[in-house]
């Protein structure tokens, strides 16, 4: 099957955040560092929706964090989690509707000898499996906070990537929302590419 390197434009993320969770997958996510691509074809990704989803940070309505997501969709919103490590998520719907979509894993396809000298101390299925671990192996950090994944000068974005039947795909709760009430802490918005899938293609 031929990859498309088409740039997803803003119209993509424009739309119902969960719609934009699903189509992510299959996606190829890209970082530029140095002239050289690092790339991996998106696993899994979760939705965050507005201020009445308690799992989402909008639920503390605008704050100097949350503001972006108040913003034009197609947008990265990187923050800091535990202290400790960077998260990327793509900014979705309309602007003044908060709500975004994290990715939480890719299948690394590019720039493989970069990201096994920032992850390399564990085995090649743990490099990219999670928001952290993607995070560091394409050296996302704060200053990627806002960049429009739309356009290729911001040295960060996504393209279009291979199409995942939903036969492949599992959906279930989001994960690590310890504190977070009911109904929210199970509602059904994080997609995966299962397993076999992920191996198949690579």
């Amino acid at each position: 099957m031929k990859v498309s390197t088409s740039l997803l434009p803003r119209e993509f993320y424009d739309r119902p955040t969960l719609t934009v969770a699903r189509e992510l997958l299959g996606a190829v996510l890209v970082r530029v560092e140095g002239g050289v691509r690092i790339a991996g074809r998106i696993t899994e990704t979760e939705a965050y929706v507005g201020e009445s989803d308690l799992a989402c940070h909008a639920r503390a309505g605008i704050t100097p964090r949350t503001q972006i997501m108040y913003g034009d969709a197609g947008r990265a919103y990187v923050y800091f989690n535990y202290g400790m490590h960077w998260m990327l998520n793509a900014v979705t719907e309309t602007e003044g509707f908060p709500a975004a979509v994290l990715i939480r894993a890719i299948q690394p396809i590019e720039g493989i000898e970069i990201i096994a000298s920032r992850r390399g101390k564990q085995p090649r299925s743990k490099w990219t499996d999670g928001p952290a671990k993607l995070a560091q192996a394409l050296a996302i950090d704060k200053s990627f906070n806002s960049v429009d994944l739309c356009s290729r000068e911001s040295g960060l974005w996504i393209e279009a990537g291979e199409r995942v039947l939903d036969e492949s795909v599992t959906i279930g709760a989001r994960v690590g929302l310890y504190t977070v009430p009911e109904p929210w802490k199970s509602m059904p918005w994080r997609f995966l590419v299962k397993i076999k899938e992920i191996a198949s293609s690579g």
